[in-house]
Order: C-alpha cells, then sequence, then structure tokens
C-alpha cells in the first residue's frame, strides 16, 4: 500500500486490514503486506493520524504481487509528481500481477499512462476533473471498483474494501474473502458493477422527513405493492396530492422512482447471484422478464444479460 503526506487514512487502513485478516481464515497464501511511500518514515494523513514506519520504495522488494495506491487531498497529490513515483510505476508494470487504486488514487496511475485505454473508476466527485485531466482514461463512474487486469481501480474510500475483498476472493476463495468481511461487520459485500450511490439515497437528500420513511421502505422492499393508490394511503394523501407532492420534493414521479429501486434491486441480485432472469424479475418487483427488460433498456441501455455478463461476480474474478 503507498502512502503520502495527505493521504485518505481508510484508503489505506482499509485495504491492508483485509489482506492482514485473510492471514486468520486459512488462506492458501500467506500476504506479506508493506506501506510504503516515496521517502518512507511517518506518513501524516488528512485526518491528522500519523502512521510510522513506512518503507521508501528503494527498500522494497523485487517480486511485489500488488502495488495499491492511496487517495487523498488534492495538494499530497501534487506532491508526489516530483518523487519519481511515476517512473517507478511504469518500471513496476512488467514484474507486479496487481497494480490499482484507491479513490483519487486513480490520477496518479492516470498520469503515469497506465490506465490510457483502460476501464477505470475513481470517486464519484471526481470523475468530471478524470475526464478533463485524462480523457485517455474509459472512465466507468458508477462502478464501486474496475477489474481491467493487470489494473484494478475503485470509487472512494471504503470502496478500497469492496476492491481488496475481491482480490482475496480471487485468491483464495469466496470463503476465506466472506469470513474476511464478517470480521469487519460490513453490512454486505459490494460487488464491484454496483452504483456508487442508490436511487434511494440520491432522493433522500432532497425529500422533506415525511417522504423519507416511504422512500427507504419502497427501497428496502421493492417489489412489495407500490401502485400510486397504496403509496397515496401510506402517507394520507390523495393520489393527487400525493403525485404533486413527491414530484415537487424528490424530482421525479413515484412511478420512476418504484421502477428506479427496483433496478438497483436487480442489478444486485444479478451481480451477485446465478438466479434465473425470471426469477431475478419476480424478485425485484417486475411483473415479467419483458418489464424487467425494458426498464434496463429504459435506464442503462443494456439488458439483464448483458448486465450480469459485464457485471456478475464470475466476469470480475
Amino acid at each position: 500500500m503507498i502512502g503520502y503526506d495527505g493521504v485518505q487514512s481508510l484508503d489505506l487502513a482499509g485495504p491492508l486490514e483485509v489482506f492482514s485478516m485473510a492471514n486468520n481464515y486459512g488462506a492458501p497464501i500467506r500476504y506479506d503486506v508493506f506501506l510504503a511511500s516515496p521517502n518512507g518514515g511517518e506518513i501524516t494523513t488528512n485526518s491528522g493520524l500519523r502512521l510510522a514506519g513506512s518503507l521508501p520504495f528503494a527498500d522494497l522488494p523485487e517480486n511485489l504481487d500488488t502495488i495499491l495506491i492511496g487517495g487523498g487531498s488534492e495538494s499530497g497529490l501534487q506532491a508526489m509528481r516530483p518523487t519519481g513515483i511515476l517512473e517507478w510505476l511504469r518500471l513496476r508494470r512488467g514484474s507486479t500481477r496487481r497494480i490499482g487504486s484507491v479513490c483519487s488514487g486513480a490520477f496518479v496511475l492516470a498520469e503515469s499512462g497506465l490506465l490510457d485505454g483502460r476501464r477505470a473508476t475513481t470517486h464519484w466527485e471526481m470523475c468530471d476533473e478524470m475526464r478533463t485531466f485524462r480523457p485517455q482514461v474509459r472512465l466507468e463512474p458508477d462502478a464501486i471498483f474496475v477489474a481491467d487486469p493487470p489494473f484494478y481501480t475503485s470509487a472512494g474510500v471504503t470502496a478500497g474494501i469492496d476492491l481488496c475483498l475481491s482480490l482475496v476472493e480471487a485468491d483464495c476463495g469466496a470463503s476465506v474473502a466472506l469470513a474476511v468481511a464478517r470480521n469487519l461487520v460490513l453490512f454486505m459485500r459490494r460487488p464491484g458493477g454496483q452504483t456508487q450511490y442508490s436511487a434511494s439515497l440520491n432522493v433522500q437528500a432532497t425529500a422533506t422527513p415525511r417522504l423519507r420513511v416511504l422512500i427507504a421502505e419502497i427501497s428496502a422492499d421493492p417489489s412489495g405493492d407500490h401502485t400510486l393508490p397504496a403509496l397515496a394511503a401510506r402517507v394520507g394523501m390523495t393520489e393527487r396530492t400525493f403525485s404533486r407532492v413527491f414530484q415537487k420534493d424528490v424530482g421525479t414521479t413515484p412511478a420512476a422512482f418504484v421502477e428506479m429501486a427496483r433496478v438497483d434491486r436487480a442489478k444486485a441480485l444479478l451481480e451477485t447471484s446465478e438466479w434465473p432472469l425470471a426469477r431475478v424479475a419476480e424478485r425485484s418487483g417486475f411483473g415479467s422478464l419483458d418489464a424487467l427488460h425494458r426498464a434496463f433498456l429504459r435506464r442503462l441501455n443494456a439488458t439483464p444479460g448483458d448486465y450480469r455478463q459485464r457485471f456478475g461476480a464470475v466476469s470480475l474474478k
């Protein structure tokens, strides 16, 4: 793990915990984990947390298997430019199985040219900046993480944990990765293709308190009865008033939001299960496979089958 003054502490600590903990759960290989920085010594993170004992690049083993660069403050990333890290990464490419980044660490890989023509992601707030900074990168702004071997990039902060769990799964099997996730008390393991933020989070930021509960309920159970009459009755409004208030507060119609929530659920099922598409449609709240298909084409410009092939668990290994 590569850090520097101004690095985001969780970008380093999360992945370090994942790989170190995998050693405690019967992994068929052992991870020897190093914290590195251009000159070695103490690293002061952007929160003020100080991490001691980082190794300088010159003292790292020649046979590194995986290199991951943490994201951090703009000033910290700018200060990395004259350290020689770009050339160091280019030289390491031929002998290193995996090179990746967490959050804005992708800007270091992008500036080195290693991501040119490659699929990659970064924190959603920095995607416009990345497009301007390095248009040669095939940016996927919604993804939690992107695997385009030998390069692996993740979205912001905690997404680095998801990326590293996927690497552990590829190395050691699903049982070890799941054991690590349980030990870290993660709410759920997120596959790489999952969007960085859900429809419910998007609209909850603008919704009034009386609608936030309803939005959360729809998102938690998108297959329920979410017809206009049923939703209006649950908040004690007429259908006409409810439609007007929902559109004003949330910025979309009730029907459109329900469809977004159902698409989110279908995406998660396609990413994590091998269920037939008809069952995915049923469990997501779509009345038929045809309805699922139409919703995916409308919102993602892809069929459910295409989405599974791209983002399903098997495809990300």
